[in-house]
This record gives structure tokens, sequence and C-alpha cells, in this order.
């Protein structure tokens, strides 16, 4: 595709590919200071003045899924994808330093008391689930195997009976769409923690781009709400109680943004879950609007990898049958290196 700048910058000389999988402090007012003169250097406009306007969605690219050793990890068939996928990310960035209008980083936000960790439930013994090895279905609540934990409910300020209401509803409300069950996760992304924040060389990245572009970068938070779950950043898992009160919105906001874009480039962790779901109420969203503006999504394919555990769960060919049916419906699958060209 045509574009209004030079379409493929070199990279920065700081950027360091070995780093990518470690954590690591951004010296902003260093990069700032770089980010001007390469700008300068490179004849790069304010993003308010192009005339094709290219958003780059990035879902989830933080330490809690990406970096070795923290709580949900993907690694992909490699065993190393996020890292991997980070650093194509990184220099997707920096070579379309001139092309991206906008940056939206998607950060999944967490507290501890949430549905789906493991504090929300105990057993008949006041255990709580074992994470990742645990689903809940309306019969599990049925037969007395995992109930609401009644501390919690003081300190969500519901009280206990909305929450036993409340929880069953909702693994209900799973099972009927046909998703999943409820899994139960591990703590992760954590709000105030070091897994929430986005990969260093990521956020480097960003923040380049932010300075040198004077565009800033928009975060979308989601994920935060104790009583549903967000793999996508447009729409929650369950909107409505048992009581058919509204718990919570999709981002008509965002969904409406992204229309607008001339290009909307996808790409992050991890490509079986919250990247497809977040594809998948795009493609809705543009399917009741106009199904020709599905044309104007990319999809990075190699930015981007399933959840696979070895020996126990292997997400990929969901993940590529998710992405076959992009593709069949308008969307552009390729990897970072062809768009531009």
């Amino acid at each position: 595709m045509a574009t209004q700048n030079q379409i493929h910058l070199p990279i920065p000389p700081h950027f360091n590919p070995d780093i990518v999988g470690q954590v690591w402090r951004v010296p902003y007012q260093q990069r700032a200071t770089e980010a001007r003169a390469w700008a300068k250097n490179y004849h790069l406009q304010a993003a308010s003045a192009d005339k094709r306007r290219i958003c780059l969605l990035l879902i989830d690219v933080q330490n809690t899924f990406c970096i070795p050793d923290f709580e949900l990890f993907v690694g992909g068939k490699s065993g190393k994808g996020a890292i991997a996928d980070n650093i194509r990310l990184c220099e997707f960035i920096y070579r379309n330093l001139g092309t991206i209008t906008t940056i939206v980083p998607t950060m999944d936000t967490h507290t501890a008391m949430q549905i789906f960790h493991p504090i929300f439930w105990i057993n008949q013994n006041g255990e709580h689930p074992i994470p990742a090895a645990t689903n809940i279905t309306p019969n599990d609540i049925e037969q007395g195997i995992w109930q609401v934990n009644p501390a919690i409910a003081f300190s969500l300020n519901y009280s206990y009976e909305f929450l036993e209401k409340h929880a069953y509803h909702y693994v209900q409300k799973l099972t009927q769409n046909g998703k999943y069950p409820l899994t139960v996760w591990s703590y992760h992304s954590m709000l105030g923690g070091i897994g929430h924040a986005l990969v260093s060389a990521v956020e480097e990245a960003i923040f380049f781009h932010c300075i040198a572009r004077n565009s800033q970068t928009q975060f979308e938070m989601k994920g935060d709400n104790p009583l549903t779950e967000n793999y996508s950043v447009l729409r929650p898992e369950v909107m409505e109680g048992f009581n058919n009160q509204l718990i919570a919105q999709k981002n008509s906001r965002l969904i409406q943004q992204l229309l607008e874009y001339d290009a909307v480039v996808i790409a992050g962790q991890a490509k079986s879950h919250c990247v497809a779901w977040t594809v998948d109420d795009l493609l809705t969203d543009i399917q009741q609007v106009d199904a020709s503006l599905a044309k104007k999504v990319y999809l990075l394919e190699d930015c981007t990898s399933p959840v696979v555990v070895p020996g126990v769960v292997d997400y990929s060919d969901a993940a590529d049958a998710a992405y076959n049916r992009f593709a069949e419906a308008g969307m552009n699958v390729l990897n970072s290196i062809d768009f531009g060209v």
C-alpha cells in the first residue's frame, strides 16, 4: 500500500533485540532527544498532517504475557513466541515510524478479587481452585464443588447473595454462548505490578514514535471489572447480570474510532485468545456497518503467537482457523515486513 512518508526507515541504533525478553527502564529523556533528531533527519511530519491515517492496535503486549517466567507467558510452538514476535513488532514500528498515525496499546488490567481469579472461589474445605487447571461450570456450582468466597463480598461492595446469583448466571452465559467454561487463571496483569507494564522494548518503540511524530499514545484499559472478563478490548464476555441490569458495556467509542482510520494494523498476544476475540468483535461491527471495511484491517501474523502449553493444551489450530476466517471475510493476513509494499 502506498503511504505518505518513506515506507521503510532504518532501525534506530538504540534498539537491541537481545534484551527484548527482559524488563528494564526506558531512558525517556535520552530517547526523546534522539527521536526529535531522528524526525528531523528523516523529515518526519507530525501525525496530524497524515493524509492516510493508520492505527496500530497492540493487544496486551505486557510483561505478564511476553516475558519468560511471568504469569501467562505466551511461548507459542517455539517456546519463545512472544519474544520473537516483539522483536519483529519493534522493528515494524521503527521501519514504519513515518506512516503509523496513532498507536493504541490495550492494557489487560486486573486486581485480585475478580471472577476468574482463585480468591473469588472456594470449595467445601475452604480451598481456592488451582489456577489454569480449573474450569468452573454451572454443574460444578449446582453440586457445591465450587462456590463464591463469602469473605470477598465486603471488599467488592456487593452482598453475598448478589455474588452467588451473578456467578451462577455468569458461568451459565459462558456455556450458552459456546465459548468455554469459566477458566480460573493465575493472578496476572495486576494493576500496580511489573506484569501489568508494557514490554520495555515495545514501550520504548512506542514512546519513540510518540515523540518523533507528535502523536500521543492512546492507552486502552480493559479487564478491571470484577464481575466479567474482557478477552477482547471491544466488549466484555458478559454484559448483563442475572437481573438483566448492565454490568459492563462494549467500547463503542474505540470501535467507531477504528472504523474511521484508513487502515488498522493489529498485533499482540495471544493470537488464540485476546487478539482473536478482539478481531472477531471488530469484524462483527464491520459486517453490521459495511462488510467491505474489512479490507482496511491488517493482521501481522508474525507478531502474535497462540497459547501453547506442551503436553497440556495447544490452541494453534484454533488460532489459525480464526485467522483463516478473518481472511475469508476480507481482512489482510500478512507478515510485518510485507506491510507497506
